[in-house]
Order: structure tokens, then C-alpha cells, then sequence
């Protein structure tokens, strides 16, 4: 059936089409393709007779970071499905957790045959879960389950302390790694990785950039249509999954001498590598996977190069699926015979080294291009992002082309040697945030920064120094304080890493017997992943108990609202005393002349947490809100200094710059009021005006959809 008669009636369009359309077409992003992975995964095994359940942990972290919110309102979905979706304290833990459910065989009371499990976590997460999954990977996964790894890579550190590309991570924890290029591939690799993982034994893992995180794209809907081939398996006593007991020397020798090989010949058996416009007349072959395979589509688009003028250049395209390990036979089949082979890869070269051992020594082997050119000079930079501006013009130079395509090329270059750098966006704390007041410190004194909103001190703030990894806050001074006659330091930590992992810094702080001020920061929000709350229970009375409990000096609460903590309240009862935020600086000069480890536990609700509950009208909307007199002021700038709030903005007059609250963006924090100015007017029960929305009937027609083709690889 032609695509355009699966189109389904706009009348009979839903949101959850994205995730229970089984033809015709949808729109999806990567992170909403993982809750179709998993809910087309449990259809399949439904339709065919399986007694299965699905199993989802992980940590949020950018690009993956609304995995969870994005699962949690898919739940009418998941559920009925038997997929029990589990947000965990850490990747560590989530990894621990998604192991167990492949030891099917240790229970004797399993309700299902097998569980199949989505891990999700960043870059950094996959380093700090990489020792469960090295554990889970050897040891197997089982028949009727399997295990599939979402590591979200950040190549341009768009939301990370680190440019992150986890690709040799995975490869030295021996899991099996597809690159989809988009959300479609996503569920398209997915599935092949749970089959995958089952018909092996191994665990499998999918690379997910940002780009591809992010992006939404139309997609055809077919993935039931197929299913996968599963060639034979090695004779080996015991089988390749899961066992107990087990010796880590079996395991090592059947993961690598059976399970590894039996991958191969799935991808090599479902023919997941592609290969376009291979003839014997080809002459050159470029070789991309994920995001650069987009990218190079693109890229010889702008140098002119379509489907018939690459044939008879002799230019053939090949795409891996799996680009750890890379399946031999395909690769030798495409590229024995080609003069030259050029590999387009972001950071580093993979798939490049894999391919070099694969074909030296082989007759009729390519000369290999693509870290470096022939004459060993840098070609496909290791760093930053290849973008497809970039690629056609190091392939003009690399490739004999016609005078227009060469010319197309010359002029990328020429556009790229006189571009200006790429204009980064500096982070700033939201309107009202609690870290804005927070972070502050008095003079004289210094700050380490951790992973959090509070980081965004260390840009804007002086005295604050860099970053650590998730959990490490204020450690770095347990190595530096031996060597430095400076007598105190604060960290800043948040309560979603105090949760993940932060409360162990603390107790090495405490062993370390430092003199150091942590400044936990309980906003009740992860706010940096869209205002999730903390994978488990945590109250501020928690936190102090916890945190009396390791042995710290003295803990004081700071707040917005002491009100909260009346006389009476439990936790007065284990704080030294409970102070207005205002007061935050004095406290601060107190405690650094303390000796040991002492805590400022800072409460103040997230503000964009607090706007999002008022617009769903789950906290009550202040009824004041703050102007200033545009005649009275006289832009002298106290009331920035004093809130350091972006919605205290300039405002150019004839009598010069004044100041303005830009009343869409304000969270009514109300430090703007901190500065004394007479130009300021606070309005009771007042709102703000709104301007008439457009006439549906002046708007013009939308355009006419573009014909979508039903093949990933030639999009």
C-alpha cells in the first residue's frame, strides 16, 4: 500500500499515535522513540505467544534528560504492557538493578519467562555504571529477555561539564554498539538489539546524540512488519546466556570466543550494514553511521552529487549499523576492489581502526583516509562536530568532481575560513532561582562547584572554582587542604546529587577531617531535567538527619520562609538554628572560622518548579507583583546588583538607561525589593494585560506535506 493511503484521517490523529500506530505514519522524537521501542518490543512478543515483561531504569542526563517524565506520561500504555518503569538513584545502581532482571533461572516463582530492559544514562553515567555493566554483559542475558543500553553522548558539551562520546567506553566493556541516525532507527536498532541480546547472550547498546535525542521526524511505522533472523548458534555445553554457578574465565571465553561472534552473524544474517551504489566499476567508498550519515547525505547534496552522478563517479556509500564490533564480511565485500575508502566519523575513528585491521593484508585493499589524509596530515577532526558544511568541503578536496561540485566545495571552504565563531549562549540563573542567592559569598572566602544549576556560579560568580563529577563535590579539597595554609573552603552541592551520590562526599569530607561548609541546596526539584523529583523519598528532615548522622560539626537551615519552621517544628530540634535567607553571608562568615565539616542546609522551592505549579494551578499565584517608575528611577543599577536577576532589565529612555521587571518572566521572587529605590511600586491583585491572539482566518495555508520515502538509508 502506497503511503499516502496509510495517512490516517486528521480527524482520528491522537498524541499517542507516536507510540500505538502500527502503520502509516508518525511524528517522534529520539527520547519518545525509547517508550515506542519498548511498547512495540512487548507487542511482539505478545503476538508471539511470549510470557514477557519490560523493565526501564535509569538517571536522567542530558541528551537523555526526560526519559523518565517522557515514560512516566506514556504510564496508561506501559503498564497494561507488564513494562514496570523505575527511575534509579544513580547509573550505577540502574545498571545493578536492569542485570537482575536476566537471572530468571535463580527463582523459582518468575511470573513471566523473561524480562527484557532499557538502561538509560548519559556519558558520565556510563562511566560511573560501567563496573555493573562489565558484571551484567559477562554474565549474560537471558533467552527470553535481553538488555539494551540508551547512552546519550553530548559532542559539544551542550548540556555537560565535558564534551562526552562514550564509543571506546562501550567497546571495552565488550557491548555490542548500534548508531541509529535518527528516531526511527532508534526503534529500528532497538528492536534488533533485543533480539540480538537474546539469540547471544550479550548485552547490546545504542548511541544516542544529541541531535538525535532531540530532533523529531515523521516515520514510517513498520517495524512489526519484519522479524528477525536468527542464524544458528555454537554447540556450547550450557548454552550462551545466563548461568549459575559460573567462573569469571568462563564467562571471559564465552563472551569473547562465542557470544561476540555469534553478534556477527546476526547483523551480517538481517544485512543491518548497508551498502548504495556498489558496482565493479566503483572506484571510491565513504563510509558514516548515526549522525554523520546524515550528515554526508547532506554534505554531497550541497556539492550537487545525487543518486546517479555518484554511481558514474564511481562513489559508493556504506553504513554500518553496528559500529562496534563491525562485522568483517560485509565491510571486505564492499570495500576489496575500491581504491580508496574514506571514513566521516565525529571524535574519534571507531569504526576507521576496526576496518584497517580487518583489511590489511588483504589483496585488493583501499588506501584509508579519514583521521588523516595520505600524506598524514589531520582530514575528520577529533573534536567538536562535523556538521555537513564541513564534510563537502574536505570531500572536494579528497574527490575528483565536476567543475560545478568542485567549485560548491572551493566555496564551503572559503565560507568556513572567514566564519565566525560559533556564538555559545552563556547559562544564567532563572528569575528568582534559589542558587542566585545561595552561591553568594562573603569576602575572603572561596567555592568548588559541582554538577548542578548551582554550577553556573563557577561562569558568573568570582571565587568559584570548576567542576567535578556527580557526587565528588567538595572532595578536591580533601587533596588540596594538606598542601595550602588557605584554612577553609564551601562547596555547593544540590539535593539531587546529595541523593545520587553526593552524601558520600560528605562522610570522605568528614573521615578527611577538613575544615569545609557544604552548602546543600534543597530546592524539592531536579530542575536541570525539566523539575523532576528525586528518585526516591527526601525531605529536609531527612537531609539533616542524614547528615548529623555522618558527624558533621553543626548544621543551620537557611530559607526563604523560617514561618515553615515554627517553634516546635522536628527539625529545629537538630539544626544549631533556622535562619532567613537574607542572612545567608553573616552565617557564612560564622561557620568558615569552624573547625571540621559543617553543613548550611539552604531550602527554597525551585523557581521555575514554583511557576510551573502556579500555571497548573496547583500553588497559589502571589497577589503582589513589583514595577518600577521609569520617572523615578535613575538607573543607577542597585536593584541588579542586589537580585542579579535577568528580569530586571535595562530600559532605554531619552534620559538615559533606566530599569524595567519584564513581568513574563518574573517568578516574583521579590529580591529586586532588596535595593533601596523610591522608583519601585509593588501592585496588589494586579495582572498584567494580554494582546488579542491572531484570527485563525488571516493566517495563511499551511504548505503541502512532502512525499516521505519508506527507506531510512536513502533519506
Amino acid at each position: 500500500m502506497a503511503l499516502e493511503e496509510k495517512t490516517p484521517d486528521a480527524a482520528a490523529v491522537s498524541l499517542t499515535d507516536r507510540y500505538v500506530r502500527r502503520e502509516g505514519r508518525v511524528l517522534i522524537s529520539g527520547v519518545q522513540a525509547l517508550v515506542r521501542l519498548m511498547l512495540v518490543q512487548a507487542d511482539r512478543d505478545a503476538a508471539a505467544g511470549r510470557n514477557t515483561g519490560g523493565f526501564v531504569s535509569g538517571y536522567r542526563g542530558s541528551p537523555l534528560g526526560t526519559v523518565d517524565t517522557t515514560f512516566a506520561s506514556a504510564r496508561s500504555l506501559t503498564e497494561p504492557r507488564g513494562i514496570k518503569v523505575m527511575p534509579a538513584v544513580n547509573e550505577e545502581l540502574a545498571a545493578t538493578a536492569v542485570a537482575g532482571t536476566q537471572h530468571m533461572l535463580m527463582t523459582g516463582r518468575a511470573r513471566v519467562d523473561g524480562v527484557f530492559a532499557l538502561w538509560y544514562g548519559k556519558g558520565p553515567g556510563l562511566d560511573r555504571a560501567a563496573d555493573a555493566i562489565r558484571h551484567g554483559n559477562l554474565q549474560g542475558s537471558s533467552p527470553a529477555g535481553g538488555v539494551l543500553l540508551a547512552v546519550g553522548d553530548d559532542h559539544t558539551a551542550k548540556s555537560s561539564t565535558l564534551v562526552v562520546s562514550s564509543d571506546e567506553t562501550v567497546a571495552s566493556l565488550a557491548v555490542p554498539l548500534f548508531y541509529p541516525a535518527d528516531a526511527r532507527e532508534v526503534v529500528e536498532f532497538g528492536l534488533h538489539g533485543f533480539a540480538l541480546s537474546r539469540h547471544s547472550g550479550a548485552w547490546a547498546a545504542l548511541k544516542i546524540v544529541t541531535d538525535v535525542a532531540d530532533a523529531s521526524r515523521v516515520v514510517v511505522t513498520d517495524e512489526l512488519a519484519r522479524d528477525p533472523i536468527l542464524p544458528p548458534l555454537p554447540d556450547v555445553p550450557g548454552g550462551l546466556h545466563f548461568r549459575w554457578p559460573d567462573t569469571p574465565a568462563e564467562q571471559e571465553a564465552r563472551h569473547h570466543n562465542h557470544r561476540l561472534p555469534a553478534v556477527l552473524d546476526y547483523v551480517r544474517a538481517n544485512g543491518l550494514d548497508r551498502a548504495l551504489h556498489r558496482t565493479p566499476a566503483s572506484r571510491i567508498g565513504i563510509v558514516a553511521a548515526g549522525k554523520p550519515w546524515l550528515d554526508l547525505i547532506d554534505a554531497l547534496h550541497l556539492l550537487g552529487l545525487e543518486e546517479g552522478q555518484l554511481q558514474a563517479l564511481g562513489i559508493a556509500l556504506y553504513k554500518p549499523a553496528l559500529i562496534w564490533p563491525l562485522e568483517p564480511a560485509s565491510l571486505r565485500d564492499f570495500a576489496l576492489g575500491l581504491d580508496r575508502l574514506i571514513f566521516v566519523e565525529e571524535k574519534s575513528g571507531l569504526i576507521e581502526a576496526q576496518a584497517k585491521a580487518q583489511l590489511y593484508g588483504q589483496d585488493g585493499a583501499p588506501h584509508i583516509l579519514g583521521k588523516r589524509d595520505a600524506d598524514g596530515d589531520p582530514l575528520f577532526p577529533a573534536t567538536g562536530e562535523l556538521t555537513p558544511e564541513s564534510i563537502a568541503a574536505l570531500l572536494a578536496k579528497l574527490l575528483t568532481l565536476p567543475a560545478g561540485s568542485q567549485e560548491a566545495g572551493a566555496l564551503l571552504a572559503d565560507q568556513a575560513s572567514f566564519a565566525a565563531p560559533v556564538a555559545l549562549r552563556r547559562p544564567f540563573f532563572c528569575s528568582g532561582c534559589p542558587h542566585n542567592r545561595s552561591t553568594v559569598l562573603p569576602q575572603g572566602s572561596r567555592a568548588l562547584s559541582g554538577i548542578g544549576c548551582h554550577g553556573m556560579a563557577s561562569m558568573l560568580r568570582p571565587n568559584h572554582s570548576g567542576f567535578c563529577q556527580m557526587g565528588g563535590e567538595g572532595v578536591h579539597w580533601v587533596g588540596l587542604a594538606p598542601f595550602t595554609d588557605e584554612p577553609h573552603v564551601f562547596a555547593n552541592m544540590g539535593d539531587g546529587t546529595y541523593f545520587h551520590s553526593g552524601i558520600l562526599a560528605i562522610r570522605q569530607a568528614v573521615a578527611a577531617g577538613v575544615n569545609l561548609t557544604y552548602k546543600l541546596l534543597y530546592n524539592s526539584a531536579v530542575a536541570m531535567t525539566g523539575g523532576q523529583p528525586v528518585d526516591g523519598e527526601l525531605s529536609v528532615e531527612q537531609m539533616i538527619e542524614q547528615v548529623a548522622a555522618e558527624g558533621v560539626a553543626g548544621i543551620v537551615l537557611a530559607t526563604d520562609d523560617p514561618g515553615r519552621y515554627p517553634k516546635g517544628h522536628p527539625a529545629r530540634a537538630r539544626v544549631e538554628k533556622v535562619v532567613h535567607r537574607d542572612d545567608i553571608e553573616a552565617l557564612q562568615v560564622e561557620l568558615r572560622d569552624r573547625t571540621g565539616v559543617t553543613v548550611i542546609l539552604y531550602e527554597q522551592m525551585c523557581a521555575t518548579e514554583k511557576r510551573r505549579l502556579r500555571k497548573r494551578g496547583k500553588l497559589a499565584e502571589p497577589p503582589q507583583r513589583v514595577f518600577i517608575n521609569a520617572r523615578v528611577c535613575e538607573g543607577c543599577g542597585d536593584c541588579s546588583v542586589k537580585s542579579n536577576c535577568l528580569s530586571v532589565e535595562p530600559l532605554p529612555t531619552p534620559d538615559g538607561v533606566k530599569r524595567r521587571i519584564n513581568q513574563s518572566s518574573c517568578n516574583k521572587d521579590m529580591s529586586c525589593l532588596n535595593g533601596f529605590c523610591p522608583s519601585f511600586v509593588t501592585v496588589e491583585g494586579g495582572t498584567p494585560r494580554k494582546a488579542g491572539g491572531a484570527d485563525p482566518a488571516d493566517l495563511p495555508a499551511p504548505p503541502a506535506p512532502v512525499p516521505l520515502t519508506a527507506d531510512p538509508v536513502q533519506r
